[in-house]
C-alpha cells in the first residue's frame, strides 16, 4: 500500500480553494481554521494556506514540447477517472494551461495529461498512464 503523502501549498483566498477543490476536484474537507484548510486529496492530506505572496506561476520547463510549470501537484489516475475529470473540467469552463492529451504516444510512460490553475493561481496536473508499470519508465 502506498502511503498518503502531505503537501502544503499557498492560496490567496481560502473560500475560493475550498469551492473549487470541493465542488470541482472532489476533495473532502478536514480541519481547518481562518489560515488554512485540510484536504483529502484522493488518500493524500493538502493543505492550502493563506499566503498571498506565495501565489503564481514563477517558471516552467519545456516537457514533450510543451511548456510544464515548474511548481506543480496533481495526482495519477485511471484512465477512466482522467477521461471523467477531462470532460468535467471541459464542461465547467475550466481553462487548461495543456489542453488534455496523450504525451510520449507509443513510448515508454505513455501518459494521458492536463493542466489547469486552481482559482489562486496554483498549477494541477492530473495523469493516467496507459500502463501504470511505465510510471517510472526511462
Amino acid at each position: 500500500m502506498i502511503q498518503p503523502f502531505h503537501l502544503a501549498f499557498p492560496v490567496d483566498n481560502l473560500e475560493a480553494a475550498r469551492e473549487f477543490y470541493v465542488n470541482v476536484i472532489g476533495c473532502k474537507t478536514g480541519r481547518s481554521s481562518d489560515q488554512w484548510i485540510d484536504f483529502d486529496f484522493f488518500g493524500h492530506q493538502v493543505v492550502a494556506h493563506l499566503a498571498p505572496d506565495e501565489v503564481g506561476i514563477a517558471a516552467t520547463n519545456k516537457v514533450d514540447g510543451d511548456a510544464v510549470p515548474v511548481k506543480h501537484f496533481g495526482i495519477i489516475l485511471e484512465m477512466d477517472q482522467w477521461e471523467a475529470l477531462s470532460e468535467k473540467l471541459v464542461k465547467l469552463g475550466i481553462q487548461f494551461i495543456i489542453d488534455p492529451h496523450i504525451r510520449f504516444k507509443g513510448l515508454p510512460g505513455e501518459q494521458a495529461t492536463m493542466f489547469f490553475l486552481d482559482p489562486c493561481g496554483n498549477a494541477l496536473e492530473f495523469k493516467a498512464f496507459k500502463d501504470k508499470s511505465q510510471i517510472f519508465a526511462v
